[in-house]
């Protein structure tokens, strides 16, 4: 396998990456754990076009320590670098004991060595609507910061996707953090469905957030994955939740209307129909699961 020459910069501070960048251009992209962008550019032969062409520069940001902390911080939450690989999401004490649903899901990807290499980061920006990430992070009501030369910007993760791969994030900035605020919620859950156990692209994917107080729920965030072009807010099914006391028929109903807020298409893993019963069937599993759980 070939991968095309291109000129290679590992700044030394977030600053500097950022200069680069805007000095750069569209000729330049930021390069994180390299597991999307590399592979997709190799060929078979130096003649052979890439699945995806390389850009003429990478920006890697491997030096920068200080994007790859795991932490949390009074008054804000916690605190997620860009850098910090999806093991590190599974290895982490802090979300095992705070939100073990991110660990939960960071775990269903991929497998071990693509975990060891690939970023939060690169998940998210990479915006692909199967990607396990997202639906759970912003069930939790997560946020991400955007830096260029220019500032930052703090933005609801939700507001980060636009269309299948394409994001708001712009050619001059770079995502340095995800932070996940204190939580009302008293549970979370992620499941998807795959064509294996583990490992494989998610055909659709649920994640729920709940508060729940002497068997009522006060207030629910049901996020679907793989079943439209963005992560979507079942916004319906999360307001027939609000204030109903948890019941067997309750759960199955909200997985029905879920189910009817999505927009999934067919292709080679699964029909739309098919993803419509999913969303219907995770959504009632993830919601048992999270009420159950009596913590996030």
């Amino acid at each position: 396998m070939y991968i095309p020459d291109f000129e290679y910069y590992a700044p030394d501070s977030l600053d500097e990456a950022c200069q680069m960048l805007a000095q750069f251009g569209g000729r330049a992209k930021v390069l994180a754990g390299g597991t999307d962008i590399l592979p997709k550019a190799k060929t078979f032969s130096p003649i052979a076009p890439p699945q995806t062409p390389l850009p003429e520069i990478l920006v890697s940001l491997k030096n920068l320590e200080e994007l790859k902390k795991i932490e949390y911080v009074p008054g804000k939450g916690v605190v997620i670098g860009a850098l910090a690989t999806h093991n590190d999401l599974v290895n982490s004490e802090l979300l095992n004991k705070k939100y073990m649903s991110i660990s939960e899901a960071a775990h269903q990807m991929a497998n071990n060595q693509v975990r060891n290499r690939g970023t939060v980061g690169g998940n998210l920006i990479n915006a692909v609507p199967s990607a396990d990430l997202p639906p759970i992070l912003i069930a939790l009501n997560a946020s991400i910061k955007l830096v260029s030369v220019d500032g930052e910007r703090v933005l609801p993760l939700e507001e980060l996707f636009l269309d299948v791969c394409v994001t708001c994030c712009t050619e001059k900035e770079i995502l340095t953090e995800v932070v996940i605020p204190d939580q009302k919620m008293t549970g979370s859950n992620y499941i998807k469905f795959g064509a294996r156990r583990s490992g494989a692209l998610a055909i659709a994917g649920v994640a729920v957030a709940v508060e729940v107080e002497n068997n009522v729920i006060k207030d629910a965030r049901i996020v679907a994955g793989a079943v439209a072009p963005t992560p979507i807010r079942t916004k319906k099914a999360e307001d027939f939740l609000k204030g109903k006391e948890v019941t067997a028929e309750l759960l199955e109903e909200a997985g029905v209307i879920a189910s009817g807020e999505c927009k999934p298409i067919t292709d080679i893993r699964g029909s739309a129909e098919y993803r419509t019963n999913l969303v219907r069937v995770l959504t009632k599993r993830a919601l048992r699961k999270a009420i159950d759980q009596g913590h996030v």
